[in-house]
């Protein structure tokens, strides 16, 4: 993968944060480009990261063995359909994080015949600690499998799924979920606050418990529950109130939403 030169279309935070991984993992900065419209950005990254500098997205598509798009949604379709017919002749793997783009999308505006693995990040890739899941067209091969699969890992875990259609369950499940947890914990400190917690302190234990708690949840969730709730005691009457009202019926309601309006914006940026 080392000797690979990947092409960023798009130097945002998603971007800025896949490439930091590849050269935290190894994956030298100078088979690295980058293309933006955003001038100071391009030079941040190149100030910071030692990446080259792409002159435009064509030239991107030339030089790279890999090629990210990682535009927004809205201004995909013009970035796709710009470089479509180097991309017939070139065919280097394409990788789309843009949420929401289905492959058919991508095989319109890209062409039939490339190469396409899309993927759903989410926020904590920022911090090297995201979730990924993968799903590929018929047009890629094993090797571009693992090297799209290589890329993403670079952030976090990298999952593939075998049908398109998981991965509207994937963003309500991971893209959408760290919203959960800082919801949740902004009621803990809110109650924490009630209780005569100054601000400070409340927030310094909610973060820390989070925290621990995720460092020890690659166990069922289930059965850690259970070893930290003692019969009769405190956090069993916590939980119990949970559930008396309706949490598990909540969640499972909050997370269809999300799927169904996933299904509903891929259906919105759908191919004209």
């Amino acid at each position: 993968m080392k000797t690979n030169k990947i092409g960023f279309i798009g130097g945002g935070n998603m971007a800025s944060s896949l490439i930091s991984g590849l050269i935290a993992s190894g994956h030298p900065a100078q088979q690295i480009w980058v293309a933006d419209i955003d001038a100071e950005k391009l030079d941040a990254l190149a100030e910071q990261l030692g990446v080259n500098i792409g002159r435009s997205n064509e030239q991107l598509v030339e030089l790279s063995d890999v090629l990210v798009l990682a535009v927004k949604p809205q201004v995909l379709r013009a970035v796709a359909v710009g470089i479509a017919p180097l991309l017939e002749r070139k065919q280097p793997l394409v990788v789309s994080i843009a949420a929401g783009i289905s492959q058919a999308s991508l095989a319109h505006w890209l062409g039939s015949r490339v190469a396409v693995v899309r993927c759903m990040p989410n926020t904590p890739a920022l911090v090297q600690t995201g979730a990924t899941a993968l799903h590929a067209n018929a047009n890629v091969s094993g090797s571009q499998r693992d090297l799209a699969e290589n890329i993403m890992r670079a952030v976090g875990l990298a999952l593939w799924v075998d049908k398109e259609a998981d991965l509207d369950a994937v963003t309500a499940i991971s893209g959408s979920g760290p919203a959960y947890f800082f919801l949740l914990m902004e009621a803990m400190e809110k109650s924490a606050l009630d209780f005569g917690l100054d601000k400070q302190t409340a927030r310094l234990l909610v973060q820390q418990t989070a925290l621990g708690a995720a460092k020890i949840a690659l166990e069922s969730p289930e059965q850690l529950r259970k070893r930290v709730t003692s019969p009769g005691g405190t956090t069993q009457r916590a939980i119990e109130t949970f559930l008396d009202g309706g949490f598990h019926n909540l969640v499972a309601k909050a997370l269809h939403a999300a799927r169904e309006r996933s299904i509903e914006m891929s259906k919105e940026l759908e191919q004209d």
